[in-house]
């Protein structure tokens, strides 16, 4: 490559113009609109997971380079990338923390509205890499049992303690966080199927961020029917934008596909992909990207038993998100498309736990280490 290049970049992506304005000529798009004309003269395409990239997209195109703001890659063809030698980078992890405090937030909620304690819970978690081993250290920060179902995992590492499926099913709260495969030893298509489904508790609380084909969504609805003590945490759908209206009616939370999209989280996946895209040029930015250093005070002091609880939900309440999306229920079928990614498109700032200062002065040293645990700036003294 050689500059100055010509990039067609989402408009999603976080400061795309700012960064990648180094490297030559950006474009923003909207993701669902790229097509074979919109990166028929285009050196570098950047993309989240809205953009399907194969060969049908760039062939005949100048694509010489990829960058997807994500860490699922189940939207790239990757094969068809290696085939035609073109370069590809994704930022696996970039979102990891925040998916893993909207779960947080998440069963925080749902334990205030059925009054129950998390500590007496065990979460099964399938799918332990970077986001669902963030889960588990959550959880254990908490003081929740944590079941860890990972095959792949399991096979390089037999002795870490895995669980099979069977044992998963009996947990009080199942969280998914398996990347979209259809092939394979151990594909997730549809992985929550009825038959899976049928041997979960009739109360169990089900959490799903990863991707919406890993579940069969008739059978979870039909699931839901039947055990209406169950809860369905849902930010993932099939078909999105255009998602199953009975589902979301049917979510205690349901949110946009949102779990990963704190600003630093975002701001993250930006980074990876200009140093990526640097290393290629060799083209130095000519702008640092840098978070502000600056923390987040809270103006009340933490000197009860819900410390914990009131520090993650003043940081992020994963209902105000759910509320956001339930407003599709009152537009045409022709809307809620555009209202779904019209959330994503403009979601508020979202900071993350580490950029919180909790003064934690009358807290016991234990509240202070599992606030600690969790990211939050807290003096230990």
């Amino acid at each position: 490559m050689t500059a100055p290049l010509s990039i067609v970049a989402d408009q999603q992506i976080l400061f795309a113009k700012e960064v990648f304005s180094s490297f030559g000529e950006v474009e923003l798009v909207d993701g669902r609109s790229i097509n074979q004309a919109s990166v028929k003269n285009a050196d570098v395409l950047l993309i989240r997971s809205v953009t399907k990239v194969n060969e049908s997209l760039l062939q005949g195109s100048r694509i010489s380079f990829v960058g997807s703001a994500t860490s699922g890659i189940d939207h790239i063809d990757t094969d068809y990338l290696d085939k035609a030698k073109i370069n590809f980078t994704h930022a696996p992890g970039s979102n990891a923390r925040s998916v893993a405090e909207y779960v947080v937030s998440s069963l925080f909620a749902t334990a205030e509205y059925n009054g129950f304690d998390l500590t007496q819970k065990t979460i099964g978690i399938i799918g332990c890499g970077q986001v669902g081993s963030r889960v588990q250290r959550f959880m254990e920060a908490l003081g929740v049992r944590c079941l860890l179902n990972d095959p792949p995992l399991q096979e390089q590492h037999p002795n870490a303690g895995y669980v099979d499926l069977e044992r998963i099913m009996d947990a009080d709260i199942i969280s998914l966080h398996v990347p979209l495969t259809t092939d394979g030893k151990y594909p997730s298509h549809k992985l929550v199927n009825e038959p899976f489904l049928n041997k979960l508790k009739p109360d169990v609380i089900l959490i799903n961020t990863s991707r919406g084909e890993v579940v069969d969504e008739t059978a979870l609805l039909s699931f839901k029917e039947t055990n209406p003590k169950s809860t369905l945490v849902l930010d993932v759908w099939c078909n999105e934008p255009l998602i199953n209206m009975d589902l979301l009616q049917h979510a205690f939370i349901g949110t946009p596909h949102i779990a990963g999209y704190s600003y630093d989280g975002k701001l993250k996946a930006t980074k990876t992909l200009a140093e990526a895209l640097q290393n290629k040029t060799g083209i130095t930015l000519s702008d640092a990207l840098t978070l502000s250093s600056e923390y987040v005070s809270d103006a009340i002091q933490y000197n009860d038993d819900n410390a914990i609880q009131l520090a993650v939900m003043r940081t992020y309440d994963v209902r105000s998100d759910a509320i956001a999306l339930g407003s599709v229920s009152g537009l045409s079928a022709a809307e809620r498309g555009m209202y779904f990614d019209s959330l994503r498109k403009h979601y508020p700032i979202r900071r993350e736990f580490t950029n919180r200062e909790i003064d934690a002065k009358n807290l016991n040293i234990e509240m202070k280490q599992s606030l600690h645990n969790l990211g939050f700036k807290v003096d230990m003294a």
